[in-house]
Formats: C-alpha cells, sequence, structure tokens
C-alpha cells in the first residue's frame, strides 16, 4: 500500500529546512557583525575590504568595467532619451566614466586630485560599493529568496503599517541599511519592488526613509565630531530620529501623491494566531522557491545592473556636489533657507549650523568635517541630522536612481530638504539636554 503523506511530509521538511538554513545564513552575511583584526563590520563589508586592498588591481579593473557598461549600455540599448531624467542621468554616466579615466591615469586639473575630491570618491566610495552590491547581491538570495521575508513580514505587520505605512517585510530594509549599507537596503527594496511586493508608494517610502548610512559609518562621524563619549545616546537618538522622520515624511507630498494600489497584506487565516501564520507562509515562500543556483544567479545579475548604474553616477553627481561646496556659494545660499530652522533651535552660531548642515546635501560626512570645531549642541545636531536626512548626491541619490522606483531628482531633494527639517527640530532638544546634564562638552 502507498504511503500518500510521505510525500508531502518529505516536501515540508525539505521546506523548512530551506527555511531555517538558508535564512541563518542570510541573517548571519547581512545582521551579524564579525571582528577580524581591530574592526567590526560584516562580512560581506570584510570581503569587499580585502578585495579592495590586497587585490586592488583586479577591483579597481572590475569596478571600472562596471562604470564603463553602466555608462555606454543605455546608448548602445538605445534607452538614454527614454524621458528627460533618464538623458541627464545617462550624460551624468558618461561623465562618471571619463572621470575615472581621468583618476585612474592621472590627468586631469589639479583641483579634482585632492585628497577630498576624486580620490576620496573613487577609493572611499565608488571601489567599496562596487565591491559591496554584487557581493551582497549573492548574499541577498539567502535572505529574501527562502521565506525570512515572508516570515518577518507577517509578525511585524501591526507595527509596520500603521507607523510607516509600509509592509512588514520593510523591516527587513531598515535593519539592512543600519548594520549593512544603504546600498544593500536599496538592492532589496528594488528587487522587491520589481517583484510586485511593494507598490510604488511603499518602494518610495521605503527608499527615502530606511536606505540610510551603516553603523560603521555612524562611528566614522562620531569619531570626527568628538562624540564617542556619547556614542550610546548618539546612536539611538539618531536612531529614533530617524524613523520618526521617516514616519512623517510617508505622510506628506510627494510621497503621498505616487501610486498605491491598495495595502497587499494578507489576513491571518482563520483560526491561526500571528506566529503560525508567519511560519506557514515562510514554509510556503520556501517550498516554492527555485534552487540555490538559480536564486544566486538571478542575485548576482541584479547586484551587477545596479552597481553599473551606481558607480559612474557617484563618480559624476558627487564630483559636481563636492566641487560645489568648496568653491561655490552654493550650500551657504541653501543653508540659508535652513538658517530659520536652526535659529528657532538657538543654536550658537545658527548661520555656521544651517551652512555645515546644508553641505549634507552634497556628501553626508561634509557636515562633520565643516562642524568639527563647532560646539557640541551644533556637533550633535549635525551629527544626528547627517544620517536621518538619508539622502545625499555623492552615492544614496545616484542609488535610488539606479534603482526602478520612479522618483524624479526634483523629488528626492524636496524629500530631502524636508527631512533635514524635521531632523533639525527634532535633534536639537536632544543635543540641550546632553549639553545640559554635560554629557557632552
Amino acid at each position: 500500500m502507498t504511503d500518500t503523506t510521505s510525500q508531502p511530509e518529505s516536501g515540508r521538511a525539505s521546506a523548512a529546512f530551506r527555511l531555517i538554513v538558508f535564512s541563518a545564513i542570510g541573517i548571519f552575511l547581512f545582521f551579524v557583525p564579525v571582528t577580524i583584526g581591530e574592526r567590526s563590520t560584516l562580512l560581506i563589508d570584510h570581503a569587499a575590504s580585502a578585495i579592495a586592498t590586497n587585490w586592488r588591481p583586479v577591483a579597481v579593473t572590475f569596478v571600472s568595467a562596471l562604470i564603463a557598461y553602466g555608462a555606454l549600455a543605455p546608448f548602445v540599448r538605445g534607452t538614454w532619451n527614454f524621458s528627460r531624467t533618464e538623458m541627464v542621468f545617462s550624460v551624468l554616466r558618461v561623465l562618471g566614466l571619463v572621470l575615472t579615466g581621468m583618476f585612474l591615469l592621472g590627468v586631469g586639473p589639479a583641483a579634482i586630485f585632492e585628497p577630498d575630491m576624486l580620490p576620496f570618491l573613487f577609493d572611499r566610495l565608488v571601489l567599496s560599493v562596487g565591491l559591496i552590491v554584487p557581493i551582497g547581491a549573492l548574499a541577498l538570495g539567502f535572505l529574501i529568496g527562502y521565506g525570512l521575508l515572508e516570515l518577518t513580514g507577517v509578525i511585524v505587520q501591526p507595527i509596520m503599517r500603521p507607523i510607516w505605512r509600509t509592509p512588514g517585510t520593510s523591516a527587513i530594509d531598515a535593519v539592512a541599511s543600519f548594520v549593512g549599507s544603504y546600498s544593500l537596503a536599496l538592492l532589496i527594496t528594488d528587487r522587491l519592488y520589481a517583484e510586485g511586493k511593494y507598490t510604488t508608494r511603499e518602494a518610495a517610502i521605503i527608499a527615502t526613509g530606511f536606505a540610510t548610512v551603516s553603523v560603521a559609518f555612524m562611528i566614522i562621524v562620531a569619531r570626527t565630531l568628538g562624540l564617542m563619549e556619547i556614542w550610546n545616546l548618539y546612536f539611538w537618538s539618531t536612531l529614533v530620529i530617524t524613523f520618526v522622520v521617516s514616519a512623517i515624511v510617508a505622510r506628506l507630498w510627494p510621497i503621498t501623491s505616487m501610486e498605491h494600489e491598495g495595502d497587499r497584506d494578507q489576513p491571518l487565516p482563520a483560526g491561526k494566531g500571528r506566529i503560525a501564520a508567519a511560519v506557514e507562509a515562510g514554509l510556503d515562500q520556501a517550498a516554492g522557491a527555485p534552487g540555490l543556483p538559480t536564486m544566486l544567479r538571478g542575485s548576482l545579475m541584479d547586484g551587477l545592473r545596479m552597481a553599473s548604474l551606481i558607480l559612474p553616477s557617484i563618480m559624476a553627481v558627487g564630483l559636481l556636489g563636492l566641487l560645489a561646496a568648496k568653491y561655490t556659494p552654493l550650500f551657504d545660499v541653501l543653508g540659508l533657507t535652513l538658517y530659520p530652522f536652526t535659529f528657532i533651535v538657538q543654536l550658537p552660531e545658527p548661520m555656521q549650523a544651517a551652512s555645515g548642515i546644508a553641505s549634507g546635501l552634497a556628501e553626508m560626512f561634509l557636515p562633520a568635517i565643516l562642524l568639527a570645531e563647532a560646539d557640541a549642541a551644533t556637533r550633535l545636531v549635525a551629527a544626528i541630522v547627517a544620517v536621518s536626512q538619508v539622502l545625499f548626491l555623492s552615492a544614496c541619490i545616484p542609488c535610488v536612481m539606479a534603482t526602478r522606483i520612479p522618483l524624479t531628482i526634483w523629488q528626492l531633494l524636496f524629500i530631502w530638504y524636508v527631512r533635514t527639517v524635521v531632523s533639525i527640530l527634532l535633534a536639537a532638544p536632544v543635543a540641550w539636554v546632553a549639553v545640559s546634564m554635560g554629557w557632552v562638552n
């Protein structure tokens, strides 16, 4: 007599194995910092750093090939003029390719070869992002392909939907960004948006609200501004303020005007609790997922595509922003629009604070450099806002533009401004408490 239950039981056991083992690998790769030498970060980041350091010629060649492909492919395919935004960024990517060639050949004006210009962009950002995104894409298959996303989404849905207007699965993006990199978080968001798991509005909320810099980079900001003595206050204040701002911006234009066909959250099955339903959703996804080689191949191709669009944009947009910050009054003028808010919160030098914070639009690390000698309250506000504003031209905005989420550059700039204003208003009370209590000096 044939046992009709053996096959379903076998399939369920296989799905459980995939869910537990592959998801555990994904969690370890994305969320567990590992100390190697004196550096504690994700294995993905360690791998990228090791390649960039020990096999620099290989890394430079690989990244340069991605830049060349990203710059030239739109013209070969004839997609460069599909829209005004695409035309602008196609031209900027060609400029990024030219700048990469100039940097590698050492040819060009001395101003762009200063340490905080092309060397900073290529060595600190392009090499890092160009290696982290493809490596992270491989790891991404473990994290989102075998049920962890569905399981987590069902559990945290009662929190994410009412506060941030996003599905529970977006919690993965938020955590990936803080412990890993905004580029990894955007890679996840773009993949899930393309698969139809996020609406346009949800993807925009996540891309502009959760994809901030990592904890590792926050440490660099804190060190530069002399805030390591209050690291826990700085970290937790920044974490809370960043996500409070995201909840506010999710209810403002232009986010509210974006397409949203309706919440796609599935109701809990009758007679099942949330945990049981979450496990069931995870097992169903694991059972229907493709094999690991197929999953990894698809993830890697997504990562290479995204990196090829990001990298030339970082070179071009990043350099233009850094040059504007250093040699033009652009950010002083932009600072005038922030001055009323730095004045309202009574920072000691409100114009200096406003100009320094405004420079974060070019590169999030610039406020730390420009305000390193400012008073304690201004330094703490600048450190928090540099992270909570999320968007900046040297890397994050080009990353968002490289996704399939239909956000325009003007919408991103408006969101940056609103996030910056709200962040100043929320960060200042934290700074004044820290100063009055003598926690920072």
